[in-house]
């Protein structure tokens, strides 16, 4: 037998000695060298091999064209009078988005649109346009409320001069868009709409698809602008939001959004609200057994038409409490203007991609009023 002396083996037991005794010296004397030679270091590199990185939540301009669609329309109350500030509306969402997209259009009123409305509307669209009826029960001031309390609400605003104070039809305009618009017959086909009103805005191009962004991304509420809103006009409201919640807090979201619109855990409401004259929103959210139990209860305390009970604040609070935080969008790519305010791009290179026109100097986001700081330090943006 021969001798573990032997030249070959001797050499290579050598060799090994020599390499081991570097890598000792190296890995107490280098501690960058130590690290990355450790054993559980090297079982981590092992172990990641076929394991991709989580990827970044995508931007909504990075969003790729495709021929996906969702199923989504615009949604826009409007009159016969206003037939020509519908029209700079529409056709700015069209030349800005959806002269690409084509998604359908719903217009509603509570009188019959005349047949120049409908020609001319239909003849600046890209795609389908429908023209409803909005029924009286959803419209009209209900039998029950108590007409001589409602009207000196009115009067007592009017005299206080705050907006709308007086006016019947904005009380109806605000109960209509709390409870009943995603309920009519032409919106029960749809699960995604995007309210747009006469007479504003979109001052910038826009590379990606809201709907689908959302929809992709578990969204279920967007914005542009938010802010505080007159506390005359809800005087009672945050009492009945506590008293819902109080008899039904099975339907508040884990996670929500209830430090947005309370400083004080719920304790008092701190008026932010999103701006509602634009909003992006899957109706399920309406339509779901809690908001319809909440706008029910809300409805049956008559606040809409004894106080000025806004349909922002309603869909804000309950957006901030049946649904999670990280299911509210504050879309700032879309350049909006609602006068007398207006939400310019200022994140990134959005207003340079989006080829805007807005003025970032008069920009709401800017003002004292604008609760967007807030929003932005709740969620952490």
């Amino acid at each position: 037998m021969r001798s573990i002396t032997s030249t070959p083996l001797r050499n290579f037991l050598l060799i090994v000695g020599f390499l081991l005794s570097i890598h000792l010296i190296a890995s107490f004397s280098h501690e960058k060298y130590g690290e990355a030679t450790s054993i559980s270091h090297i079982k981590s590199k092992i172990s990641s091999i076929g394991h991709k990185p989580e990827p970044k939540p995508q931007e909504p301009n990075d969003q790729p064209y495709t021929e996906r669609r969702a199923n989504a329309t615009f949604v826009i109350l409007c009159r016969n009078n206003q037939l020509w500030d519908t029209v700079r509306s529409v056709r700015e969402i069209e030349d800005k988005f959806n002269h690409k997209y084509h998604y359908p259009y719903v217009f509603l009123n509570e009188v019959p649109f005349t047949e120049e409305f409908k020609y001319r509307l239909s003849t600046i669209v890209s795609s389908k346009a429908e023209f409803g009826l909005i029924p009286h029960d959803h419209w009209f001031q209900p039998d029950w409320i108590d007409e001589e309390k409602a009207t000196k609400g009115r009067e007592k605003m009017q005299s206080d001069n705050i907006i709308y104070g007086g006016s019947l039809s904005y009380r109806n305009m605000c109960r209509f868009n709390s409870g009943f618009f995603f309920r009519h017959p032409l919106m029960l086909k749809y699960k995604w709409y995007w309210r747009i009103e006469p007479d504003v805005h979109f001052h910038c191009d826009l590379l990606f698809d809201p709907f689908m962004y959302m929809q992709d991304n578990n969204k279920l509420y967007g914005f542009t602008i938010t802010m505080y809103e007159y506390e005359a006009t809800i005087s009672t409201l945050w009492g009945h939001v506590k008293d819902f919640l109080e008899k039904n807090p099975q339907y508040v979201a884990k996670n929500n959004a209830m430090g947005f619109i309370s400083d004080n855990g719920g304790e008092r409401y701190n008026l932010c609200h999103f701006w509602s004259n634009f909003e992006i929103a899957d109706m399920d959210l309406w339509r779901g057994e809690a908001y319809m139990k909440f706008f029910e209860y809300l409805d049956s305390t008559g606040g809409f038409y004894y106080e000025r009970w806004g349909d922002a604040p309603v869909h804000s609070i309950a957006a901030a409490i049946f649904a999670t935080r990280d299911q509210i969008h504050f879309f700032d790519e879309i350049g909006y203007e609602h006068a007398p305010y207006t939400h310019c791009p200022k994140a990134g290179n959005n207003f340079e991609r989006g080829r805007c026109s807005c003025n970032p100097g008069n920009n709401m986001d800017n003002d004292g009023i604008s609760c967007l700081n807030k929003y932005n330090e709740f969620m952490h943006l």
